[in-house]
């Protein structure tokens, strides 16, 4: 889900390593990491009650994350407090599951729902949660950017009005919510099957043989 670093924030940090090795890396970490102007990650986070399974409901479609739906992430925690990040997606046109491993851990104070994750060595992007359900039934987060929005849910699906009301709030955040995608759950047909693979058919059965003729008188 939050794999944008390697495909956003690492080529430019490509282009400008060589003059300025030090500063400019730090730079583009820190400007990786930070949180999108005029937006404010929620307080009094509980990364217990966080931990487990969710289910991306909808996004801001990126090329990372094209063409997947059925994505789901799960965290779990680390004896040196990281977080583990197992992300889940299906390929709707490989006809396959994908995953991606990584690990999150907190910018700074762990009370509020500010982190960094990351799926490539010591490069980190952010992971903000700017909304969160009381009873931590959906959550809303953003990236670094404007440009990343997720809606996630315990559930695989969410209720239309709580949906509408997340992507509302989006818009007065400043989020392009005309261009969110709505992720699919439905149980893929060839996930049972991985491209190629043989599909076993039931062994045939040999035909009865013709019943006796009766005897004759």
């Amino acid at each position: 889900m939050i794999r944008y670093l390697t495909t956003d924030c690492l080529p430019q940090l490509a282009r400008r390593l060589a003059p300025l090795l030090g500063l400019v890396l730090l730079t583009t970490l820190v400007a990786c990491t930070r949180v999108p102007e005029g937006l404010q990650p929620v307080t009094g986070f509980d990364v217990n009650r966080y931990l487990g399974t969710w289910y991306e409901i909808a996004r801001l479609d990126h090329s990372f994350e094209r063409g997947l739906q059925n994505v789901s992430a799960e965290y779990t925690l680390k004896p040196d407090g990281d977080i583990a990040v197992l992300n889940r997606g299906y390929n709707t046109e490989e006809r396959r599951w994908e995953e991606e491993e990584g690990n999150a851990r907190f910018v700074g104070d762990p009370h509020v729902g500010s982190l960094k994750v990351s799926f490539f060595g010591p490069f980190y992007g952010g992971y903000h949660v700017l909304a969160l359900d009381h009873d931590y039934r959906y959550a809303m987060l953003t990236g670094p950017s404007r440009k990343y929005l997720w809606i996630l849910s315990r559930q695989e699906t969410l209720p239309e009005d709580v949906l509408q009301g997340l992507l509302h709030q989006a818009k007065v955040w400043g989020f392009d919510t005309d261009k969110i995608i709505r992720v699919s759950h439905a149980p893929p047909a060839e996930a049972a099957s991985p491209v190629g693979a043989t599909v076993p058919t039931a062994p045939t059965q040999p035909a009865p043989s013709p019943a006796p003729a009766p005897a004759k008188p």
